[in-house]
């Protein structure tokens, strides 16, 4: 893809001289890395990191079945949700799979924010839309909103210095809108997506350099850095976190991932009846973590092979982690090696490279 497709987040120039390397990612030119995975990853995990995530995409639903809609289309039940408080979910397809995994924010009952993926923000909208049949008034708000991930166990000290809000009274997946930097009506939430800690913080595109700024200068003194999107990723998989379009997409179903804590039989939504016979039978594949015993790193669509030689399915994400020094992976194994110390081969340059079978997450704080 060249350069001049793809769109730019507000904050481009001021990663451009940062010296970060830019990449294509979802469509957008991303920053990947600044001061290199390692340092970037080690940061998060022991101080603080600020990752420029805009380029997510954001949807208002408002009115009346606002609510009604959100059920219909997602695996959770949104009907727990009280006012600031968050939910993540999936948008269940009608073969099986997965259209996407969200955030669903109650802003209260009649306005909820939904947060999707930025490679799925066009397909996302027209599959919501499509169940839009009660008059849901619906805002695609993704080109007017940036957003930063403030991750890492000092995060909360710096930000706390520019907001009144009492951050330390904002549980997990809770948020509150306020006054932040002099700006009103920003939104501060307890999320992320690095088993770090911290904050996301949504605001207009026109104070993106004010609050970057200010961000970093009440970070200073806390060893604050710029992180791309390359520790982004070594950070979640060691949490064993999915990542659309590698450990979950429109052919793996929520059951089969993981993710059946996510999927409430106690309402009605798209493809129940197929998920629940998922549930009650069992499925044949399961993603499964797994650490490598052998030397070799995994990688994305590397083959997995039993002890026979049988390829049995294949890696969605692997790296080094560089918490742990070890090499971690996930993928699909036929349930009768989705056990924890299952041994498995993971296929490297036609080699198999023994691993085996762990429990998620990976790194535990």
């Amino acid at each position: 893809m060249e350069t001049a497709e793809l769109k730019n987040v507000a904050l481009e120039n001021k990663h451009i001289s940062l010296g970060a390397k830019m990449v294509p990612f979802a469509g957008y030119n991303m920053p990947v890395s600044y001061s290199g995975l390692n340092d970037e990853h080690n940061t998060v995990r022991t101080a603080m990191g600020v990752f420029d995530v805009s380029h997510m995409g954001e949807f208002i639903l408002k009115g009346e079945h606002a609510l009604d809609l959100i059920q219909r289309v997602t695996s959770n039940d949104a009907a727990v949700l009280t006012d600031d408080k968050i939910q993540y979910s999936c948008l269940p397809n009608d073969k099986g799979g997965i259209v996407d995994d969200l955030l669903v924010y109650r802003m209260n009952d009649k306005e909820y924010m939904l947060v999707v993926n930025a490679s799925n923000i066009e397909k996302d909208w027209n599959w919501i839309s499509k169940f839009n049949t009660k008059g849901v008034e619906m805002k695609n708000i993704s080109d007017h909103v940036s957003l930063l991930a403030v991750q890492g166990p000092k995060a909360i000290l710096a930000l706390q210095k520019l907001t009144d809000i009492n951050l330390s009274e904002i549980p997990y997946y809770t948020f509150k809108r306020g006054t932040f930097n002099g700006e009103a009506n920003v939104i501060i939430s307890n999320t992320g997506y690095t088993g770090a800690g911290g904050f996301e913080l949504y605001f207009a595109n026109e104070v993106a350099d004010k609050m970057w700024d200010a961000i970093f200068a009440a970070g200073a003194e806390y060893g604050i850095k710029p992180i791309g999107l390359g520790a982004r990723d070594t950070l979640r998989l060691e949490m064993g976190f999915c990542l659309y379009g590698n450990d979950i997409d429109d052919t793996t179903s929520p059951i089969e991932a993981g993710l059946g804590w996510i999927t409430k039989f106690t309402k009605e939504f798209t493809n129940k009846a197929a998920l629940l016979e998922q549930k009650e039978k069992g499925v044949s594949k399961k993603l499964v973590g797994f650490e490598m015993i052998d030397r070799g790193i995994p990688r994305h669509d590397y083959p997995i092979a039993d002890a026979a030689g049988n390829i049995i399915g294949k890696v969605t994400s692997g790296t080094q982690s560089p918490s742990l020094n070890k090499a971690i992976g996930m993928g699909y194994v036929p349930t009768a090696l989705a056990k924890a110390d299952s041994e498995i081969y993971i296929m490297i340059r036609d080699k198999a490279i023994k691993a085996k079978v762990v429990k998620i997450p990976f790194y535990k704080a």
